[in-house]
């Protein structure tokens, strides 16, 4: 049976990556995002794998529609992945914009709520024995504090918290939820970091990392694309650390 998933942040970055690498295994994908142009080219690269929709993680019923749009298309749900987020900071907590602290959770949190609340049921939807996976984007921010974004931390660590308990509303059922947490990777969030520490260059993030560089996207994407899959049964409630030794 061909599988099928809903990825919202599909229109690049680690999101993008995530839906490559599902349709180029054969899956059937809708690819949320508020990107349209972006979004529409990556579906146009794959014609019959990939949906796209036009939509906004914050709002309820634009993640049910998606989640009807992957059952009335493409017979059912298998996956939901959660790459959707932004980044904001660059001054002390208490200096923190309530702008910025309102646009992290609910990009970064809430999104990640909402997909779970359409998409559950979805999964719970599919015949037993079932091999459904939720899986949310964290980040090496849920797991070390870093400087000046400490609302950013507080956003990732509340998805691991999500991801802990809706694990254990799980059980029994044959769905796991995961978390997957990267290091510094080669993306446009990277770049907005670096725009506020005034780094010059996004290599300077590397050095954090054991593996001395920078990520590509599409290597956090094959632990996602993993954790997807039906081989992935015994892990669920816990985080993937896809970080290239940031966290060690």
């Amino acid at each position: 049976m061909t599988r099928v998933a809903v990825v919202t942040g599909a229109a690049g970055g680690i999101g993008g990556a995530v839906v490559d690498q599902l349709a180029d295994d054969g899956w059937r994908v809708i690819a949320v995002d508020v990107r349209e142009d972006e979004l529409a080219a990556r579906a146009a690269h794959w014609p019959g794998h990939v949906l796209a929709k036009a939509a906004d993680v914050r709002d309820r019923e634009a993640m049910a529609e998606a989640v009807a749009l992957a059952e009335t298309e493409f017979g059912g749900l298998d996956a939901a992945v959660a790459c959707a987020a932004v980044i904001a900071g660059g001054t002390p907590l208490w200096e923190t914009p309530d702008e910025d602290w309102d646009a992290l959770f609910d990009h970064g949190v809430r999104g990640v709520f909402q997909l779970a609340r359409a998409a559950i049921p979805a999964l719970l939807r599919r015949k037993e024995p079932r091999s459904g996976r939720f899986v949310a984007l964290a980040s090496a921010a849920a797991h070390r504090g870093l400087w000046h974004l400490a609302g950013y931390n507080a956003a990732k660590h509340a998805v691991v918290g999500l991801i802990r308990g809706l694990a254990t509303d799980l059980r029994g059922t044959g769905i796991t939820a995961t978390a997957v947490s990267p290091g510094s990777t080669r993306t446009a969030m990277l770049d907005a970091t670096a725009e506020l520490y005034d780094l010059p260059d996004v290599e300077e993030f590397a050095r954090h990392q054991l593996v001395e560089r920078l990520l590509d996207p599409r290597e956090v994407a094959e632990a996602v694309c993993w954790l997807c899959g039906e081989r992935s049964s015994a892990i669920t409630g816990t985080v993937v650390h896809a970080d290239g030794g940031f966290t060690a």
